[in-house]
């Protein structure tokens, strides 16, 4: 993690100069971290688990708008209040600073400021293509492309995904995000499963059997 989180860029001393002013924070399934509305709210690098940042329209209904990984940073910098839910989709742990503290060690370090906004710049590439897989793509495609990012996601390599992790999404979520039904995600699964792509282990884990077949989906 501190191979890969944005103050990776820092020196020890000042890694150490910044660890100082935050704190560790353990979130359930479910805890909100902040919420849309709240004011000041603070900002915080992922160490681990996943998080979730949606919305929900007059109905109520949720929309997960994009996922927060390991090393992912997430918080409100420019913003008077938060414009969407920060929720833990596992059990998760956050490296938290206070929103002044932050805006303080980017005045402090520039290096971090420019690794900032270059996460910001991969987080910005990330949901493009979320929104890029209902494109003319088939549902099982769709399923297979995203589970091969979140591989990506899950892997401590940037060249070659994880070949066994765990969803962090159930299949609601997933299919929240992916704008299908529960059924059709299942199917979908089911078929990339009988197709030899990838192999479930229990609810949540995937392993990648054939990440060459879902590279194929996309």
């Amino acid at each position: 993690m501190r191979d890969s989180a944005a103050c990776s860029v820092l020196s020890e001393d000042e890694r150490d100069a910044l660890a100082k002013a935050g704190r560790t924070r353990e979130l359930s399934r479910g805890e909100v971290l902040f919420a849309a509305g709240d004011e000041d709210t603070v900002c915080a690098t992922l160490l681990s688990g996943a998080l979730k940042v949606c919305s929900y329209d007059e109905e109520g209904n949720e929309r997960i708008l994009a996922l927060i990984h390991p090393a992912g940073f997430v918080g409100e910098m420019f913003a008077p209040f938060a414009a969407h839910d920060v929720v833990a989709l596992t059990k998760t742990k956050l490296c938290v600073f206070a929103r002044a503290d932050m805006e303080r060690a980017l005045e402090t370090y520039p290096d971090l400021t420019r690794a900032l906004l270059r996460r910001s710049q991969e987080d910005l590439y990330w949901a493009r293509q979320l929104l890029a897989l209902g494109s003319g793509r088939s549902a099982t495609e769709q399923v297979g492309t995203f589970l091969l990012a979140l591989a990506q996601a899950a892997s401590d390599s940037p060249c070659h995904p994880s070949q066994k992790f765990e969803l962090p999404l159930t299949r609601g979520e997933m299919a929240s995000m992916l704008g299908l039904t529960i059924e059709t995600v299942s199917r979908a699964l089911t078929s990339l499963e009988r197709e030899g792509a990838i192999k479930r282990d229990g609810a949540r884990g995937i392993e990648l059997l054939d990440p060459a077949r879902l590279e194929g989906s996309v």
